[in-house]
């Protein structure tokens, strides 16, 4: 495996940004993939605005959210209302949601790259633009999974049938009690399989998910590797930014590229091998494949 780049640091430092990006796609052994909310929101899937206001102005009346992430949080007074909310949550973020272009212009510069994907968004995009499986670790959890809220085990389960159900027969924001979902194992109430306290279950799958990641990682240790950052912010550093850092100062081959529209940055001592671009993610990647 080669050891030199296409270009020397010199030369490359003269092109534009998404130049060098392009070029390092085309040449790169191997990329891997860190992306965050910030590539969702570059096709559309905002939690806040116009999209928010159609689709929960009920809720919006009544508790004055401002956004749905934050409504998420909220310490609904019941069960019914809870679900009433979360229903409609996962229906528009993960199953009555088209991907959006970024992600198809993201699938076609991997089509034939050897790739992976890590990411700490929930709402299936990646798969739903084709993404094979086996090449994603959704690390935070996934919109389309329950979990006991104890947890009395380490099981998810699959909730489209269940959500269609309680989004179409709610009442003033409100489910049926009877569809309150419980726990199959011990009766307890279900909740999200989403990561933000203890409870988060890693099931099967998710160690799956890690370990081929983990041994895609292995395999790529040297040679002319791409760690790729889209739309990673600053609330959880410690999942793809910092580690693609260390990967990338270990590998002399390696390159780290960064698009965000608000915090492209990297550390000095990436210097002459990092590429930062500060544009809209899916101008930036409908740029790429052109």
């Amino acid at each position: 495996m080669s050891t030199k780049r296409p270009t020397t640091t010199s030369t490359a430092a003269c092109w534009g940004p998404i130049a060098r990006l392009k070029a390092e796609l085309q040449t790169a052994d191997a990329v891997v993939v860190g992306a965050g909310s910030g590539l969702s929101s570059a096709a559309g899937l905002t939690y806040s605005g116009e999209r928010f206001e159609k689709n929960f102005a009920d809720f919006i009346a009544k508790y004055h959210f401002r956004d749905m992430y934050s409504a998420g949080f909220y310490p609904f007074p019941t069960s019914e209302s809870y679900w009433a909310y979360w229903s409609r949550h996962i229906l528009c973020n993960r199953y009555d949601r088209l991907p959006g272009q970024p992600y198809a212009d993201l699938r076609a510069l991997l089509e034939r790259k050897e790739h992976f994907v890590l990411t700490t968004n929930v709402d299936h995009c990646f798969q739903s633009a084709g993404f094979d499986k086996r090449r994603l670790f959704y690390t935070q959890g996934d919109y389309g999974l329950w979990q006991c809220s104890l947890p009395c085990c380490q099981k998810t389960y699959d909730n489209e049938p269940a959500v269609r159900r309680m989004a179409a027969e709610q009442r003033q924001m409100r489910i049926p009690s009877e569809l309150i979902p419980h726990c199959p194992v011990c009766g307890r109430p279900m909740s999200m399989n989403l990561r933000c306290d203890e409870t988060f279950v890693q099931d099967a799958g998710w160690y799956a998910a890690r370990g081929r990641y983990e041994e895609f990682l292995r395999r790529h240790e040297n040679g002319r590797v791409l760690y790729l950052e889209l739309g990673v912010g600053g609330n959880t550093p410690s999942i793809i930014k910092y580690p693609f850092w260390r990967l990338a100062l270990q590998n002399p081959d390696a390159v780290y590229a960064c698009v965000n529209l608000e915090e492209a940055a990297a550390p000095r001592e990436l210097a002459g091998r990092s590429i930062c671009i500060g544009e809209d993610i899916g101008a930036v990647l409908a740029r790429l494949r052109a």
